[in-house]
């Protein structure tokens, strides 16, 4: 793989986002109805009946060279329907166990990803609207956040296509420092503490208290800071998928676009075989809560050997690689925009985190709270304290406080109203899921189903035919945009493929 932030080969990523889901009706509390009941209201469907092709998914395999016992669930066809949702911008809407989640379509830069985030936040709203229309109630909540404040915490994901030939172990060793750190400016904000961890009024994280060990498999117990799930959605042997479990879900476009945008610029050095920070923690897992609780940005961190540093300073020390790499490497406008913003950010953070409260969502929240509690006096052990908590995280443009900053220009933005729009039924131009986005559109009713690696068509004769996309790179606008065009049905589009 060249290097990915080249003009010419761009890194593939995505996210996935678990939605809170709460109910107001004690007759119909079950999450998993209620999360199926919601998705089901999505508007606009292109093809509602599609199902989700599991075929080339096995979440059983680690990176580490082994695969762990057992079957993966495949719902039948029936509730497959019921679960799965194919959007017209190549993304994906389904239930997760007791959550509704939006799966971005594969991008290819962070700008992107706020795109089709904040896309996909709309739909659930749209759908959380369409269910109150068509059920005469409104007993549904959806939160983009990754904690009940009651001991539960829901996934945020992050997918990054990387090249086989770099080892795991050393994946492990140069992102474990990085990932403790990131919540400086990617944390969501979160009041108290949960997992039986030390006492916090506040912390930036809302993730951190559920990490127990540093690489593992798991995503819903003992959660790892590095998961070791090896399911690339692409060649096995040429590409891998980094599944990034550790971040939080953010409201503010910036957290988003410096989250995954740092992550993808390290990854570039990784793939590249770069120079990169020689930094190893004494405890990786006790420091992600330590530094999720740092406020102040002043807490020191212990390295292995006893030597001491900060969070702002391991973030200087990956910022200060990436712009050696870039000196003499050609970079992207976007990854050139994230290196400008990430060093303003840490130089913010380490004069007065307040300086940020326009910037990121943790101190956006911090604010918004503190100057709540000083009007009516009160303290962050109170009721309506952990309640505005939830709230800032209420998808409802009309109910959540994130909202509130965004209509009275207190928060900054990265995309404008006009790039999420069109995200919403739009596939990006630069991967498959362009020609997976543009058939479900184009061919509804032929359709069948779909995946990240295939589209399925249902040629007649209870006959499906399967077009492969196991190339994330192919099946762009530039490939499939004129042969899409073309051709007005699936035999004509097949036979074109076939020639």
């Amino acid at each position: 793989m060249q290097e990915s932030n080249s003009l010419t080969t761009p890194r593939v990523l995505g996210t996935e986002t678990e939605f809170g889901i709460a109910s107001r009706d004690p007759a119909a509390a079950d999450p998993v109805s209620n999360s199926i009941a919601v998705i089901g209201h999505c508007p606009g469907l292109p093809a509602p009946l599609a199902v989700w092709d599991y075929e080339n998914e096995n979440p059983l395999l680690d990176a580490r060279g082994f695969e762990v016992e057992g079957e993966p669930e495949r719902p039948n066809p029936e509730y497959n329907r019921q679960l799965n949702k194919v959007l017209a911008n190549g993304g994906r809407l389904y239930v997760d166990g007791a959550h509704p989640e939006y799966s971005t379509p594969e991008c290819t830069n962070p700008r992107e990803i706020v795109a089709f985030e904040r896309a996909g936040a709309h739909i659930l709203a749209q759908c959380l609207e369409q269910m109150s229309r068509a059920t005469g109630r409104d007993h549904c909540v959806l939160y983009k956040n990754n904690s009940d404040g009651m001991g539960n915490s829901y996934g945020y994901h992050e997918s990054y296509l990387m090249s086989r030939a770099v080892p795991f172990e050393r994946i492990v060793k140069v992102l474990a420092p990085f990932f403790v750190t990131r919540p400086i400016f990617a944390g969501a904000g979160k009041v108290g503490a949960e997992n039986e961890t030390s006492r916090a009024d506040y912390q930036i994280s809302q993730r951190a208290d559920f990490f127990e060990c540093l690489v593992d498999l798991n995503t819903m117990v003992r959660r790892p800071i590095v998961n070791s799930r090896d399911e690339p959605h692409a060649e096995h042997a040429k590409y891998r998928r980094l599944h990034v479990i550790v971040g939080d879900a953010n409201m503010a476009e910036l957290s988003t676009y410096l989250k995954v945008g740092t992550l993808s610029i390290v990854l570039d050095l990784l793939d590249a075989g770069a120079d990169v920070p020689q930094i190893e923690l004494e405890d990786p897992v006790q420091g992600i809560k330590q530094v999720s609780r740092d406020v102040t940005m002043k807490e020191p961190l212990r390295l292995t050997g006893g030597r001491l540093t900060t969070a702002v300073a391991i973030q200087r020390a990956y910022l200060k690689a990436a712009m050696g790499y870039y000196a003499c490497h050609d970079l992207s406008q976007v990854t050139k925009d994230i290196l400008v913003r990430w060093e303003d950010v840490l130089d913010k953070l380490e004069q007065d985190p307040r300086l940020l409260v326009r910037e990121l969502d943790w101190v956006a929240k911090r604010q918004m709270m503190e100057s709540y509690m000083e009007r009516k006096g009160c303290g962050w052990d109170d009721s309506r304290i952990r309640l505005m908590d939830l709230q800032y995280h209420d998808v409802r443009p009309d109910k959540g406080l994130y909202f509130t900053l965004e209509r009275s220009h207190l928060i900054e933005r990265i995309v404008q109203e006009s790039e999420i729009a069109r995200a919403e039924f739009t596939p990006p131009p630069g991967t498959r899921a362009y020609f997976r986005g543009r058939c479900v559109s184009k061919f509804t009713k032929s359709v069948y189903g779909a995946s990240w690696t295939s589209v399925l068509f249902d040629v007649g004769n209870k006959q499906v035919k399967r077009v492969p996309l196991m190339d994330p790179l192919r099946g762009t606008a530039s490939l499939t945009s004129d042969l899409l065009d073309q051709v007005d049905t699936v035999d004509a589009l097949l036979a074109k493929l076939k020639a």
